[in-house]
């Protein structure tokens, strides 16, 4: 929860492929109770060859003619992939990736981490730049059959800069990740293509999820993200995370007391079906091999998270909008699938059963999934609020804050925060 509060002060303006040839345009855009708004982009610059990107695990890698520059290459996009391979020396690695990216001059800001066990990458960039990168890395045949998801990012770079290094663990969980047997493909869960995975959850629309009290629902669905990523979209039937930050994650751990907030305890782990889904997969895999080393035998993941599934089947299931971990925050689904949605308005109101977002401050419904940041830059809580809290607290989470030394303005529209030293900057000229 702390680092993306940070990254997000960090970011201009605040801690994963093109599609569409019309010229309409659509909107769009995955620490208590937190909520977002996405922004209007023209699919003018989105052209066929990244529908081919989109969410594409191709058996070979493509040709140069296959990823060939869109009509306008200067829109920007983010990739995310992450893929589980040894690397025998990661360090040498990395130093072939800069390389490359040096040499050709690429515009290529974000997250790639490797190490033994793989990669894991979200980056943006000019699509001519971020595709170049995806080619090449596909050329090595370790590579030749990642995931690749793309999708558009209207205000350029979603990421502050390039982190491209070398990561004990790809992603963050207690105890780290490199003893976990993530390269034995038998020790991760079954994956499900999108279609499967809308097909097992269409029987039933129970919210709760205790098997004992719908025996017809042979399954307990898992969401192995934090609390303020459901908070803002998730699969109906889905319980919300009792954790702000994955590294937390403890399902399926309780021994001996049963706990309210873990849906796995006191489960049959040789015949209860556990679907798992996240954001893009990958925490999905890393999670799965601790269930499995506890016991549990049926453990099936969706393919390529949420993205992919929004791709392919649309919102079917899901509610809301998904939480992304760059500077854009929040995705509609009509991002991945605009034929799928009747409304391509991010901003559309929640309605019915669904009204599940709530005021960080008042618990009232909002009517919109927008996060802000609090006003107080010492505070910074990322949080979920009602027009009328934001007015009365001046853009803070709480009282107390609104009387702190560090106060930016109150963040107008779907605008984030920039660094400090422009408000500090713009305070002082006002008192010259």
């Amino acid at each position: 929860m702390g680092w993306l509060s940070s990254y997000t002060a960090a970011v201009a303006l605040p801690l994963a492929p093109s599609l569409y040839t019309t010229t309409q345009s659509i909107l769009f855009q995955q620490f208590r109770n937190p909520v977002f708004q996405c922004h209007t982009f023209s699919t003018l610059s989105l052209t066929t060859h990244h529908r081919k990107l989109l969410s594409v695990a191709p058996a070979a890698p493509p040709s140069q003619a296959q990823c060939a520059s869109s009509s306008d290459d200067s829109d920007f996009v983010v990739v995310n992939f992450y893929h589980f391979v040894f690397i025998k020396d990661p360090q040498a690695e990395v130093a072939k990736h800069l390389s490359f990216l040096e040499g050709l001059n690429l515009d290529i800001n974000g997250r790639v981490y490797l190490n033994e066990q793989g990669i894991n990458a979200q980056f943006s960039g000019p699509s001519k730049d971020a595709l170049k990168y995806v080619n090449w890395l596909r050329e090595d045949k370790r590579f030749s059959d990642i995931l690749v998801q793309i999708s558009p990012s209207q205000n350029g770079h979603a990421f502050p800069k390039l982190k491209l290094r070398y990561k004990p663990s790809l992603v963050q969980i207690e105890g780290g990740i490199s003893h976990l047997p993530l390269l034995d493909p038998s020790m991760r869960a079954i994956p499900l293509e999108p279609s499967e995975w809308r097909n097992r959850l269409e029987p039933t629309d129970k919210n709760d999820l205790t098997p004992k009290e719908y025996p017809k629902r042979n399954y307990i669905l898992l969401d192995v993200r934090n609390g303020y990523e459901w908070d803002i979209g998730h699969f109906s039937g889905a319980q919300r995370p009792n954790v702000d930050c994955f590294r937390s994650t403890s399902f399926g751990m309780s021994q001996q007391e049963i706990s309210a907030s873990d849906p796995l305890s006191n489960v049959d782990k040789e015949n209860t079906n556990i679907l798992m889904y996240c954001t893009g997969g990958i925490r999905c895999d890393v999670y799965s091999t601790i269930l499995r080393q506890q016991g549990f035998q049926n453990l099936y993941t969706l393919k390529g998270g949420v993205s992919h599934y929004l791709k392919n089947e649309g919102p079917a299931k899901w509610v809301g909008n998904l939480f992304v971990f760059d500077s854009r925050l929040s995705l509609p689904p009509s991002v991945y699938n605009p034929q799928a949605t009747t409304e391509a308005d991010m901003t559309t109101p929640i309605s019915g059963v669904d009204k599940f977002a709530k005021c960080y401050v008042c618990s009232s419904e909002v009517s919109e999934l927008r996060h802000r940041n609090c006003a107080n830059l010492d505070c910074n809580l990322l949080f979920l609020c009602c027009s009328q809290c934001v007015n009365d607290l001046r853009g803070c989470c709480c009282l107390s804050c609104t009387t702190a030394p560090r106060l930016r303005p109150v963040l107008i529209g779907d605008s984030r925060y920039k660094k400090w030293h422009i408000y500090r900057d713009m305070d002082l000229q006002c008192k010259t």
